[in-house]
């Protein structure tokens, strides 16, 4: 616990620093959060970065939900093999990812006239998140009762409204966990970002990474501060959904 959290614990601390010192604590003060806010080179790189976390995270959700629905429904066999596939993206180095898909990106650009930018941003975050919001989603099917389907449409249900009223419900804290899952990683990814973004579409990390390659500012302390607070909040109201979930079917 010591070697996983004392870097944050210091990196926390000299974020109030008043020197631009990261060694002397030289006393206490808010500046630094103060010139991040102003600071416009990282204020647009937040917010390209939150439009890609939101839109990825969405879309990942959606293909997440039905292809854990087709899986679920598939025999045992086919459920095995395309859950292996789908594992394979999860435990892939992140580096084989960026550049294969950065590859891909330029044989379609050469073909359909498109730069790099946002679009290819999405594409790529939607890629590594859907497996995560497949592994949420799949433990809440083995978990339900696989006869509510058929009892609902028994009583009147449309196959439509017997989803949305009976297995949705079942299964919505594995979809909340995976969109919030898929959200902190889109939030802090940088390898696949980095070689899949454009000249006017960088995100956070790259951003960060841009500015440490010259000088570290207490700026960045500040901002790693607030992305930390902020992923261990998601982190928290993730825990907090599993565990109303365990509550309410009974499990201690």
């Amino acid at each position: 616990m010591l070697f996983l959290y004392m870097p944050i614990v210091v990196l926390v601390i000299f974020s109030f620093n008043v020197s631009k010192s990261h060694s002397v604590f030289s006393g206490f003060t808010l500046d630094w959060y103060i010139k991040l806010f102003h600071n416009e080179i990282i204020m647009k790189s937040l917010l390209h970065t939150i439009i890609v976390a939101a839109a990825a995270s969405i879309a990942a959700t959606v293909l997440g939900t039905a292809a854990a629905i087709g899986i679920n429904k598939m025999k045992k066999l086919p459920k095995m093999i395309i859950m292996q596939g789908t594992n394979i993206p999860i435990i892939n180095p992140e580096i084989v990812t960026g550049v294969s898909l950065m590859l891909l990106f330029v044989f379609f650009a050469a073909r359909m006239n498109f730069e790099f930018g946002f679009i290819t941003l999405i594409i790529a975050h939607i890629t590594f998140n859907v497996p995560y919001v497949i592994l949420n989603i799949m433990p809440k099917f083995r978990q339900m009762n696989p006869n509510i389907y058929e009892a609902a449409q028994d009583l009147g249900c449309n196959p439509v409204s017997a989803f949305f009223k009976v297995i949705l419900p079942e299964i919505m804290p594995g979809v909340v966990s995976g969109f919030l899952m898929s959200f902190t990683f889109s939030l802090d990814d940088f390898v696949i970002s980095y070689f899949t973004s454009g000249a006017t579409s960088q995100t956070l990390p790259i951003t960060i990474y841009s500015m440490t390659r010259r000088k570290v500012s207490p700026e960045i302390n500040a901002l790693s501060t607030i992305i930390f607070i902020v992923v261990l909040i998601v982190l928290i109201v993730k825990n907090i959904i599993e565990r109303r979930s365990a509550v309410k079917r009974g499990v201690k």
